[in-house]
Protein backbone atom coordinates (compact mmCIF):
# COMPACT_ATOMS: atom_id res chain seq x y z
CA UNK A 1 0.00 0.00 0.00
CA UNK A 2 1.27 3.46 -0.90
CA UNK A 3 1.37 6.40 1.47
CA UNK A 4 -1.89 7.44 3.10
CA UNK A 5 -3.09 10.78 1.72
CA UNK A 6 -4.43 12.80 4.66
CA UNK A 7 -6.17 16.17 4.70
CA UNK A 8 -6.15 18.36 7.80
CA UNK A 9 -9.58 19.92 8.21
CA UNK A 10 -9.38 22.96 10.49
CA UNK A 11 -6.20 24.70 11.51
CA UNK A 12 -6.45 25.77 15.14
CA UNK A 13 -4.41 24.39 18.03
CA UNK A 14 -5.08 20.74 17.21
CA UNK A 15 -4.71 21.24 13.46
CA UNK A 16 -1.20 22.66 13.92
CA UNK A 17 -0.11 19.68 15.98
CA UNK A 18 -1.76 17.23 13.55
CA UNK A 19 0.33 18.72 10.75
CA UNK A 20 3.48 18.17 12.84
CA UNK A 21 2.50 14.57 13.62
CA UNK A 22 1.81 13.87 9.93
CA UNK A 23 5.18 15.33 8.97
CA UNK A 24 6.84 12.83 11.33
CA UNK A 25 4.80 9.80 10.15
CA UNK A 26 6.63 7.87 7.40
CA UNK A 27 3.44 6.29 6.02
CA UNK A 28 1.50 9.53 5.45
CA UNK A 29 1.42 12.15 2.73
CA UNK A 30 -0.23 15.51 3.46
CA UNK A 31 -2.84 16.14 0.77
CA UNK A 32 -3.51 19.65 2.03
CA UNK A 33 -5.24 21.78 4.64
CA UNK A 34 -8.91 22.76 4.59
CA UNK A 35 -9.90 25.95 6.39
CA UNK A 36 -12.77 28.39 6.18
CA UNK A 37 -10.60 31.29 5.02
CA UNK A 38 -8.16 29.81 2.52
CA UNK A 39 -6.98 33.28 1.55
CA UNK A 40 -5.15 33.73 4.85
CA UNK A 41 -2.26 31.27 4.65
CA UNK A 42 0.22 31.24 7.55
CA UNK A 43 3.89 31.00 6.60
CA UNK A 44 4.19 27.44 7.95
CA UNK A 45 1.59 26.28 5.39
CA UNK A 46 3.32 27.81 2.37
CA UNK A 47 4.48 24.40 1.12
CA UNK A 48 1.01 22.85 1.33
CA UNK A 49 -2.16 23.31 -0.67
CA UNK A 50 -4.69 25.28 1.39
CA UNK A 51 -8.32 25.33 0.32
CA UNK A 52 -11.85 25.86 1.62
CA UNK A 53 -13.14 22.70 -0.11
CA UNK A 54 -11.66 19.22 0.33
CA UNK A 55 -12.79 18.22 -3.18
CA UNK A 56 -10.12 20.60 -4.57
CA UNK A 57 -7.34 18.47 -3.06
CA UNK A 58 -7.72 15.53 -5.42
CA UNK A 59 -7.51 12.04 -3.94
CA UNK A 60 -7.83 12.05 -0.14
CA UNK A 61 -7.81 8.79 1.82
CA UNK A 62 -8.66 10.24 5.20
CA UNK A 63 -9.79 13.60 6.56
CA UNK A 64 -8.51 14.42 10.04
CA UNK A 65 -11.17 16.68 11.55
CA UNK A 66 -9.63 19.32 13.80
CA UNK A 67 -12.93 21.13 14.34
CA UNK A 68 -14.94 21.93 17.48
CA UNK A 69 -16.86 18.90 18.78
CA UNK A 70 -20.22 20.46 18.05
CA UNK A 71 -19.43 20.67 14.33
CA UNK A 72 -17.48 17.39 14.01
CA UNK A 73 -20.55 15.30 13.15
CA UNK A 74 -21.63 17.55 10.26
CA UNK A 75 -18.09 17.69 8.86
CA UNK A 76 -17.77 13.90 9.11
CA UNK A 77 -21.12 13.41 7.40
CA UNK A 78 -20.07 15.60 4.47
CA UNK A 79 -16.68 13.87 4.05
CA UNK A 80 -18.08 10.35 4.39
CA UNK A 81 -20.68 11.12 1.71
CA UNK A 82 -17.73 11.71 -0.65
CA UNK A 83 -16.26 8.33 0.26
CA UNK A 84 -13.48 9.88 2.39
CA UNK A 85 -12.57 8.20 5.68
CA UNK A 86 -12.73 10.50 8.71
CA UNK A 87 -11.33 10.68 12.23
CA UNK A 88 -12.33 13.20 14.88
CA UNK A 89 -11.87 13.94 18.57
CA UNK A 90 -15.56 14.47 19.41
CA UNK A 91 -15.59 14.74 23.21
CA UNK A 92 -19.21 15.11 24.35
CA UNK A 93 -19.38 11.77 26.19
CA UNK A 94 -23.17 11.61 26.49
CA UNK A 95 -23.66 11.93 22.71
CA UNK A 96 -21.05 9.44 21.48
CA UNK A 97 -23.40 6.46 21.05
CA UNK A 98 -25.88 8.59 19.09
CA UNK A 99 -23.25 10.15 16.83
CA UNK A 100 -21.62 6.78 16.19
CA UNK A 101 -24.96 5.27 15.14
CA UNK A 102 -25.68 8.18 12.79
CA UNK A 103 -22.27 8.14 11.11
CA UNK A 104 -22.21 4.34 10.93
CA UNK A 105 -25.08 4.30 8.45
CA UNK A 106 -23.56 7.04 6.30
CA UNK A 107 -20.11 5.42 6.30
CA UNK A 108 -21.47 2.02 5.28
CA UNK A 109 -23.61 3.57 2.54
CA UNK A 110 -20.54 5.21 0.95
CA UNK A 111 -17.94 2.52 1.67
CA UNK A 112 -15.99 4.66 4.12
CA UNK A 113 -14.74 4.49 7.71
CA UNK A 114 -15.35 6.96 10.53
CA UNK A 115 -13.42 6.76 13.81
CA UNK A 116 -15.02 9.09 16.32
CA UNK A 117 -13.89 10.40 19.72
CA UNK A 118 -10.26 9.65 18.90
CA UNK A 119 -8.65 11.96 21.42
CA UNK A 120 -7.22 11.01 24.79
CA UNK A 121 -10.49 11.16 26.73
CA UNK A 122 -12.63 9.91 25.19
CA UNK A 123 -10.09 7.94 23.19
CA UNK A 124 -6.89 6.43 24.53
CA UNK A 125 -8.20 6.65 28.12
CA UNK A 126 -11.25 4.70 26.95
CA UNK A 127 -8.93 1.90 25.81
CA UNK A 128 -7.18 1.93 29.20
CA UNK A 129 -10.53 1.82 31.02
CA UNK A 130 -11.60 -1.15 28.88
CA UNK A 131 -8.35 -3.01 29.62
CA UNK A 132 -8.63 -2.36 33.37
CA UNK A 133 -12.19 -3.64 33.35
CA UNK A 134 -10.97 -6.79 31.60
CA UNK A 135 -8.45 -7.20 34.45
CA UNK A 136 -11.11 -6.71 37.13
CA UNK A 137 -14.62 -7.14 35.69
CA UNK A 138 -16.29 -6.28 39.00
CA UNK A 139 -15.31 -2.97 40.57
CA UNK A 140 -15.22 0.81 40.18
CA UNK A 141 -13.05 2.99 37.92
CA UNK A 142 -12.38 6.64 38.77
CA UNK A 143 -11.12 9.01 36.07
CA UNK A 144 -9.57 12.17 37.49
CA UNK A 145 -8.57 14.82 34.95
CA UNK A 146 -6.04 17.59 35.40
CA UNK A 147 -5.28 19.97 36.72
CA UNK A 148 -5.07 21.38 33.23
CA UNK A 149 -6.64 23.12 30.28
CA UNK A 150 -9.65 21.40 28.70
CA UNK A 151 -9.67 22.06 24.95
CA UNK A 152 -13.32 21.12 24.43
CA UNK A 153 -14.57 23.19 27.36
CA UNK A 154 -12.43 26.17 26.31
CA UNK A 155 -13.80 26.06 22.76
CA UNK A 156 -17.34 25.87 24.14
CA UNK A 157 -16.75 29.02 26.23
CA UNK A 158 -15.26 30.89 23.26
CA UNK A 159 -18.52 30.29 21.39
CA UNK A 160 -20.57 32.12 24.04
CA UNK A 161 -21.67 35.58 22.80
CA UNK A 162 -19.67 38.33 24.47
CA UNK A 163 -16.54 36.22 25.07
CA UNK A 164 -13.39 37.55 23.44
CA UNK A 165 -11.00 34.89 24.81
CA UNK A 166 -11.33 32.06 27.29
CA UNK A 167 -9.58 29.37 29.28
CA UNK A 168 -11.33 26.48 31.01
CA UNK A 169 -9.28 24.64 33.62
CA UNK A 170 -10.28 21.23 34.97
CA UNK A 171 -9.46 20.70 38.66
CA UNK A 172 -9.85 17.16 40.05
CA UNK A 173 -11.46 16.89 43.49
CA UNK A 174 -11.23 13.08 43.64
CA UNK A 175 -13.36 10.00 42.84
CA UNK A 176 -14.03 11.26 39.31
CA UNK A 177 -15.53 14.59 40.41
CA UNK A 178 -14.19 17.82 38.93
CA UNK A 179 -14.36 21.56 39.38
CA UNK A 180 -14.33 23.79 36.29
CA UNK A 181 -12.45 27.07 36.64
CA UNK A 182 -13.36 29.30 33.70
CA UNK A 183 -11.50 32.52 32.93
CA UNK A 184 -13.02 34.89 30.38
CA UNK A 185 -11.90 38.04 28.62
CA UNK A 186 -15.04 39.88 27.50
CA UNK A 187 -15.91 41.86 24.40
CA UNK A 188 -16.51 45.54 25.06
CA UNK A 189 -20.01 46.09 26.43
CA UNK A 190 -20.65 42.41 27.21
CA UNK A 191 -22.45 41.56 30.47
CA UNK A 192 -20.36 39.34 32.71
CA UNK A 193 -23.46 38.04 34.53
CA UNK A 194 -25.09 36.98 31.24
CA UNK A 195 -21.89 35.34 30.01
CA UNK A 196 -21.38 33.47 33.30
CA UNK A 197 -24.97 32.22 33.27
CA UNK A 198 -24.65 31.00 29.67
CA UNK A 199 -21.48 29.10 30.54
CA UNK A 200 -22.88 27.45 33.66
CA UNK A 201 -25.99 26.22 31.82
CA UNK A 202 -24.05 24.89 28.81
CA UNK A 203 -24.04 21.08 28.44
CA UNK A 204 -20.26 21.06 28.89
CA UNK A 205 -20.55 22.61 32.38
CA UNK A 206 -24.02 21.98 33.76
CA UNK A 207 -23.06 18.73 35.51
CA UNK A 208 -19.95 20.09 37.29
CA UNK A 209 -19.18 22.71 39.90
CA UNK A 210 -18.26 25.70 37.72
CA UNK A 211 -16.69 29.02 38.67
CA UNK A 212 -16.40 31.83 36.11
CA UNK A 213 -13.97 34.70 36.57
CA UNK A 214 -13.38 37.76 34.41
CA UNK A 215 -9.73 38.55 33.67
CA UNK A 216 -8.06 41.36 31.69
CA UNK A 217 -5.92 39.01 29.54
CA UNK A 218 -6.48 35.27 29.13
CA UNK A 219 -3.18 34.86 27.27
CA UNK A 220 -1.31 35.57 30.51
CA UNK A 221 -2.89 32.43 32.05
CA UNK A 222 -2.58 30.05 29.11
CA UNK A 223 -0.90 26.68 29.67
CA UNK A 224 -1.88 23.71 27.48
CA UNK A 225 -0.63 21.14 29.97
CA UNK A 226 -3.12 18.55 31.22
CA UNK A 227 -3.19 15.06 32.68
CA UNK A 228 -5.20 12.17 34.02
CA UNK A 229 -5.18 9.65 36.85
CA UNK A 230 -7.20 6.48 36.19
CA UNK A 231 -7.76 4.16 39.14
CA UNK A 232 -9.67 0.90 39.24
CA UNK A 233 -10.26 -1.15 42.37
CA UNK A 234 -12.04 -4.42 41.78
CA UNK A 235 -12.24 -8.18 41.65
CA UNK A 236 -10.38 -10.64 39.41
CA UNK A 237 -12.38 -13.85 39.39
CA UNK A 238 -13.26 -14.19 43.10
CA UNK A 239 -10.15 -12.38 44.36
CA UNK A 240 -10.85 -8.92 45.75
CA UNK A 241 -8.69 -5.84 46.40
CA UNK A 242 -7.10 -5.69 42.95
CA UNK A 243 -5.84 -2.14 42.41
CA UNK A 244 -4.70 -0.62 39.09
CA UNK A 245 -3.52 2.91 38.38
CA UNK A 246 -2.61 4.80 35.20
CA UNK A 247 -1.13 8.32 35.17
CA UNK A 248 -0.01 10.76 32.51
CA UNK A 249 0.97 14.42 32.22
CA UNK A 250 0.70 15.80 28.72
CA UNK A 251 0.49 18.69 26.29
CA UNK A 252 -3.22 18.45 25.51
CA UNK A 253 -3.42 19.33 21.78
CA UNK A 254 -0.17 17.52 20.94
CA UNK A 255 -1.42 14.21 22.34
CA UNK A 256 -4.87 14.66 20.79
CA UNK A 257 -3.21 15.27 17.43
CA UNK A 258 -0.98 12.20 17.68
CA UNK A 259 -3.93 9.98 18.52
CA UNK A 260 -5.88 11.40 15.58
CA UNK A 261 -3.02 10.55 13.21
CA UNK A 262 -2.66 7.03 14.68
CA UNK A 263 -6.42 6.57 14.29
CA UNK A 264 -6.24 7.78 10.68
CA UNK A 265 -3.80 4.94 10.08
CA UNK A 266 -6.20 2.48 11.72
CA UNK A 267 -9.10 3.77 9.63
CA UNK A 268 -7.43 2.36 6.53
CA UNK A 269 -7.65 -1.17 7.97
CA UNK A 270 -11.31 -1.28 9.03
CA UNK A 271 -14.44 -2.36 7.19
CA UNK A 272 -16.87 0.46 6.32
CA UNK A 273 -18.71 1.85 9.33
CA UNK A 274 -18.22 4.05 12.38
CA UNK A 275 -16.04 3.02 15.32
CA UNK A 276 -14.79 4.23 18.68
CA UNK A 277 -11.21 3.46 19.66
CA UNK A 278 -12.08 0.55 21.95
CA UNK A 279 -13.53 -1.34 18.96
CA UNK A 280 -10.24 -1.40 17.06
CA UNK A 281 -7.25 -3.69 17.60
CA UNK A 282 -4.41 -1.65 19.22
CA UNK A 283 -1.90 -2.91 16.64
CA UNK A 284 -3.86 -1.14 13.90
CA UNK A 285 -2.83 2.23 15.33
CA UNK A 286 0.88 1.48 14.92
CA UNK A 287 3.25 1.96 12.00
CA UNK A 288 5.46 -0.95 11.03
CA UNK A 289 5.54 -4.57 10.01
CA UNK A 290 2.81 -6.48 11.84
CA UNK A 291 4.95 -9.51 12.67
CA UNK A 292 7.74 -7.29 13.98
CA UNK A 293 5.30 -5.30 16.12
CA UNK A 294 4.01 -8.53 17.65
CA UNK A 295 7.57 -9.75 18.25
CA UNK A 296 8.54 -6.47 19.94
CA UNK A 297 5.40 -5.69 21.96
CA UNK A 298 3.94 -9.01 23.06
Amino acid sequence: MGKIKAAVVGYGNIGRYVLEALEMAPDFEIAGVVRRDARQVPAELSSYQVTDDISKLGKVDVAILCTPSRSAESYAQAMLAQGINTVDSFDIHTDIVKVRAHLDGIAKQHGAVSIISAGWDPGSDSVVRALLEACAPQGITYTNFGPGMSMGHTVAVKAVPGVKAALSMTIPTGTGIHRRMVYVELEEGASFDQVAQAIKTDDYFVHDETHVQQVPCVKDLLDMGHGVNLTRKGVSGKTQNQLFEFNMRINNPALTAQILVSSARAAMLQRPGAYTMIEIAPIDYLYGDREELIRRLV
